[in-house]
């Protein structure tokens, strides 16, 4: 008897633990065979042939929702903490270099033994000269990347990449008091996009840029103006590289992401930092309540807070580019704005930017 509770105990061990293993192993094999796909899709684009969308169907999405891409990035912002021995710095960083052709010459420090940590190499800082802002164009890149997709918002919906699509009011979630925003109310009848412009003649704008792993991860303001407001989404951290931004609908409203709104010069203004995979931290360097990948979030819900205050009534006023915030890896910025009708961007998709040049102007 004693013999045969040796041999089935760990038996009914591992019976327990099976489902997990099993869900874990077979979303984390579709999630690498989903990059293989992303590597031939961006091969095909290379070569200037184009690509027909395929949205991913409710249980593919499931399925690559049940990797714990959560527990796998606070992981991976643990190890990025850790203090890397003088002698390994320089082989360590150097890969990643060679990997995602990181331009070091750009850097404030270029010597890697610097650097103590992934997290600080990650997150280094450029010489003054690197990025010069554009004082000409009013609306500049908050950060370095790739042009996803950009345009006038139609229908309440936001193209991610061409031709896939998510709801603008999911995306930004219910519209904010305006109590908090210095413009008036616009009817209750009217869209959720119509209550965002405030001023006759204008229309509403957005730009997408995917920030890689090897570019620049802190962002900066994109123009002047004044952030009222704050509002945190916890959610998922799917990658968002452009393979998998064409392959998710709504992808960008599954993750956890951090939008700022507020008011420039021609009404509303908003920027959001889009969380991802391996980049459960995004800091907003004025909002020290802001923590985000937390254990405790609540899926679906959203946390607000508020700029304007009695001691405050502006809010927190920032000029065209200073700095914003940063990303400990890489990401996506998302700009949905207010502008004239003859708002005109200098861009074209899929193109490299830098932080500082110019997206449009008037």
């Amino acid at each position: 008897p004693d013999k045969k509770k040796l041999h089935t105990a760990p038996v009914g061990q591992a019976f327990r633990l099976r489902p997990f293993h099993v869900l874990v192993a077979t979303g984390g094999g579709y999630a690498g065979y989903r990059k293989y796909n992303d590597y031939k899709l961006e091969q095909l684009e290379k070569r200037g042939i184009e690509v027909p969308v395929k949205l991913a169907s409710e249980w593919e999405v499931a399925l690559y929702k049940s990797v714990p891409t959560r527990l796998l990035s606070r992981a991976w912002g643990r190890l990025n903490q850790v203090e890397l021995p003088t002698w390994l710095r320089k082989p360590v960083y150097s890969l990643y270099i060679w990997t995602f052709g990181v331009n070091m010459k750009e850097a404030a420090v270029e010597d890697l033994h610097h650097y103590r940590n992934l997290s600080e190499f990650f997150r280094r800082k450029l010489k003054p000269q690197a990025r010069p802002v554009c004082c000409v164009h009013s609306v500049i890149s908050p950060s370095d990347g790739k042009i996803l997709n950009f345009g006038q918002v139609k229908n309440c919906e936001v193209e991610q990449v061409k031709g896939v699509t998510y709801s603008l009011e999911s995306f930004l979630g219910p519209r904010i008091s305006t109590e908090e925003m210095h413009f008036s109310q616009a009817p209750p009848g009217n869209s959720f996009q119509q209550q965002l412009v405030t001023k006759e003649g204008n229309e509403l704008y957005h730009c997408v840029i995917y920030l890689a792993p090897g570019d620049y991860h802190c962002f900066h303001s994109p123009t002047d103006w004044t952030v009222s407001h704050r509002r945190h989404f916890p959610g998922s951290l799917m990658s968002v590289n452009p393979g998998v931004a064409r392959w998710i609908k709504e992808l960008f409203c599954h993750n956890e992401r951090v939008v700022l709104t507020g008011d420039w010069k021609h009404g509303f203004f908003s920027l959001t930092a889009v969380g991802a995979t391996n980049v459960g931290s995004i800091r907003i360097y004025f909002d020290q309540n802001l923590h985000t990948n937390s254990p405790s979030y609540s899926k679906g819900s959203y946390n607000d807070f508020s700029f304007i205050s009695n001691n405050n009534k502006e809010g927190i006023p920032m000029r065209k580019g200073e700095h914003l915030g940063e990303f400990n890896l890489g990401s996506t910025i998302v700009l949905i704005f207010e502008a004239p009708k003859d708002f005109k961007f200098n861009l074209k998709a899929g193109q490299k930017i830098r932080f500082g040049e110019a997206l449009g102007s008037l």
